[in-house]
């Protein structure tokens, strides 16, 4: 289970009222038929629920599902998953348009929107489950993903190593119902306002250019 630590009362009633208002209206994935221009990529960065939120907010994202990749067990359960046994990651398959948002652009924002330093954990989720993973469809991906991984490097966004772990993907098995758009569906939860909240504030404001236009409320 994707866990927090209980922050301060006054750090709880700040990230309450933290202005992310101006992307949640466009925080949640909507069924849709996977267009013929589309293309998918996929990424493990810690609790799936983080990563489906932040991408959800991104212009040409037009679907982001939470699911498990990279294992061994066929069909596992989150139960299984969470218990470490079946090497499965928890990921967030994105469905983009690439003539909006390029997959060079999904992996920069993937390398900000969490730590790719801390292995088989993001701050108080442990476990090879929650490990940094990019899972590419094909040459082209990984090519892109090495050299976006490259550029990291150079800039030192990172003081630590990288740890993110570049494989193929084999197969993508989508997560249990309550798992989707959790955040949208979960606000009110503690580990929505204190873990989640604030990623989206530090990474829509990096790439607020990005962004989806604010629905009207």
């Amino acid at each position: 289970m994707c866990k927090y630590i209980l922050a301060p009362l006054v750090l709880f009633i700040f990230l309450l009222s933290y202005p992310t208002a101006f992307a949640e209206n466009n925080l949640k994935t909507e069924p849709n038929i996977m267009k013929s221009n589309s293309s998918l990529a996929t990424f493990g960065g810690g609790c799936f629920w983080c990563v489906e939120t932040i991408f959800l907010g991104f212009k040409g994202v037009e679907k982001v599902e939470s699911g498990y990749a990279g294992g061994d067990v066929p069909n596992p359960t989150y139960e299984q998953v969470t218990s470490g046994k079946t090497n499965h990651a928890e990921v967030a398959q994105i469905t983009f348009d690439p003539s909006v948002i390029s997959y060079k652009d999904l992996v920069t924002i993937f390398f900000h929107a969490h730590d790719p330093t801390t292995l088989n954990r993001q701050g108080n989720d442990v476990g090879t489950q929650y490990r940094s993973i990019i899972l590419y469809h094909d040459e082209s991906q990984k090519k892109i993903a090495e050299d976006v991984l490259k550029e990291i490097t150079e800039t030192k966004l990172w003081s630590d190593k990288i740890v993110t772990e570049l494989t193929p993907l084999d197969i993508f098995y989508v997560a249990e119902d309550y798992h989707q758009n959790y955040y949208a569906n979960h606000k009110e939860k503690p580990y929505c306002s204190l873990v989640i909240a604030p990623k989206l504030q530090k990474v829509f404001a990096k790439f607020k250019d990005k962004l989806k236009e604010r629905e009207p409320l």
